[in-house]
């Protein structure tokens, strides 16, 4: 699984040849710089570490600076590691990727973190129906849970009931987005169809190999 890390800059639409028009998401996707090479023979696994987005040196804790002063470059905002890299193609220390390692038309995933939206009740969060149309003989429990569980036997709340509870901000892959379009001088990929996330957020584009 080779890939790059990136950015969801927000969604647009293309035309094919035949006339359709395709939804799209707009990624930018690197340049990402090789900050760690892992080996079997030392780590136990191959893996290269990519970091990703320029961050100011004043807020990048002091390991993390000499971590980045070992691979040569300045420090960054996001660092992810990938596995199963192409073997043809083994990455060195401080080595650039760019967005040319993808091709037009092929599939890869995208994995990204949703929308954050709070704690929020059962109506928002599992789409309870509330009361909606509501008679004579109740008042105030309009979008309120209901039961959730009986007192003498179990005497217990199941695990997994659906209550409120924090909601969104969770780590979701897209499977098979094909790639519609790449900008190579301005790093942006173009995949058809829609990446969780906010604008602005930190994409992980995958690729398996």
């Amino acid at each position: 699984m080779s890939g790059l890390i990136g950015k969801k800059l927000g969604m647009t639409s293309i035309y094919d040849e035949k006339g359709r028009n395709i939804p799209c998401t707009v990624l930018e996707a690197g340049p990402c710089y090789v900050t760690q090479v892992k080996t079997l023979e030392k780590d136990g696994y191959e893996a290269i570490q990519l970091a990703f987005d320029d961050a100011k040196e004043k807020n990048t804790p002091n390991a993390m600076k000499k971590h980045f002063e070992k691979a040569g470059v300045t420090p960054k905002r996001i660092v992810h590691e990938f596995t199963r890299f192409e073997k043809g193609s083994r990455k060195s220390y401080g080595e650039e990727l760019r967005v040319d390692i993808f091709q037009e038309g092929e599939f890869v995933d995208v994995v990204g973190y949703t929308k954050g939206k709070g704690f929020q009740g059962v109506v928002k969060r599992h789409g309870f129906s509330g009361v909606g149309d509501q008679t004579h003989g109740q008042h105030n429990r309009l979008r309120a849970p209901g039961s959730i569980g009986a007192s003498s036997y179990p005497s217990r709340v199941f695990k997994g009931m659906r209550m409120a509870g924090r909601t969104g901000n969770q780590r979701v892959k897209m499977i098979n987005l094909q790639i519609m379009k790449i900008i190579l001088e301005k790093n942006l990929v173009l995949v058809k169809g829609a990446v969780p996330g906010s604008k602005g957020s930190y994409v992980f584009i995958e690729r398996w190999s």
